[in-house]
């Protein structure tokens, strides 16, 4: 007997470590390090504002205690974005 075809990934977007140096957010089986000298508005955050995160498109982040936006682009291509923040 065969089973019938596989329903949609159901992988979505979730914090995977805090520590000192950043934060690692991993999206479906992708982990990307997102550190606070490059993304200075998670490092005084507290850790319910920094898990609170969604998956708004497949490739767009928010997190809406925080007031912030990324995309994944960014975070697959720092290389592209070498002034994410002046702070």
């Amino acid at each position: 007997m065969k089973s019938s075809t596989n329903g949609k990934t159901t992988l979505g977007v979730e914090i995977a470590h805090i520590d000192m140096h950043g934060v690692w957010v991993a999206i479906g089986l992708t982990e990307y390090f997102m550190p606070f000298t490059e993304y200075p508005w998670f490092k005084n955050a507290n850790i319910s504002q920094i898990m609170n995160v969604q998956l708004l498109s497949q490739n767009h982040l928010y997190w809406p205690q925080l007031d912030v936006d990324l995309d994944v682009d960014c975070l697959e291509n720092p290389q592209q974005y070498p002034l994410i923040s002046k702070n």
